[in-house]
């Protein structure tokens, strides 16, 4: 699984920034480290981004999670610092807040630093979407080959799939050997990017459509079937 580091100008927002992401997922979550502050004051620090980044290395490499201005140029020179000639790290132009949530979940569920890295950076679509600003890319999920499993589930929890439930689903399907679709009147996504489910709109009472194939169909289906049933936990 990769690492995450957040570099921030202030430590507060950046740990309420982990703290959200933390809600969307219930465990097994990647490792995010924080470089945040410069001397006790607002600010960032290369050497604390660096310190960071050694923490957080994995075989699978590190994406970086930056606010603005001068925590671009600490990480940059942070690269500089860092002795792990093999570490690969991304430096990501994803916002801060919906980047690290989008990339908490699709890193929880497996994804390689590649597709974590372009879940984080296409993190505003939704409020795109909802705002009628055109994202300048839109993810679409395509249909699952030649399915061999599916169920039309009725949302029961009060707020439908808005951002915790759309997580469950998308990490839960992640870790599966499938291929899953989620279908609503609202279109069609890709099962493991909560971004894409998200984007569906689907309230309370409205039908879904979960759709896999692979070695792991059947548990994919089923296990939207006990996450619809429970509610996701919000009844």
């Amino acid at each position: 699984m990769i690492g995450i580091v957040l570099v921030s100008h202030s430590p507060a927002l950046a740990r309420a920034a982990v703290e959200l992401a933390a809600q969307m997922i219930p465990t097994g979550g990647p490792t995010i480290e924080v470089a945040a502050g410069a001397g006790g004051a607002l600010g960032t620090d290369a050497t604390q981004v660096a310190q960071a980044l050694t923490r957080a290395a994995t075989p699978d490499g590190v994406l970086v999670l930056m606010d603005l201005g001068s925590a671009l140029l600490s990480a940059e020179l942070a690269l500089e610092l860092v002795a792990l000639p093999d570490l690969e790290v991304r430096l990501s132009s994803a916002p801060m807040i919906e980047g690290l949530v989008a990339a908490v979940v699709r890193a929880a569920g497996g994804a390689d630093l590649e597709t974590v890295a372009r879940e984080a950076e296409s993190s505003l679509v939704p409020k795109q979407q909802a705002l009628c600003h055109p994202p300048s890319e839109v993810g679409a999920g395509q249909p699952a080959a030649d399915a061999e499993e599916s169920v039309t589930l009725t949302l029961i929890n009060p707020a439908g799939l808005h951002a915790r439930p759309a997580a469950q689903l998308a990490s839960a399907f992640g870790q599966l050997e499938a291929e899953v679709v989620v279908e609503s009147a609202g279109g069609r996504a890709d099962g493991s990017s909560m971004l894409e489910i998200l984007t569906l709109g689907a309230g309370q009472d409205t039908d879904i459509t979960v759709s896999a194939s692979g070695p792991d169909a059947h548990l994919a289906v089923e296990t939207a079937r006990t996450l619809v049933s429970q509610g996701f936990g919000e009844l």
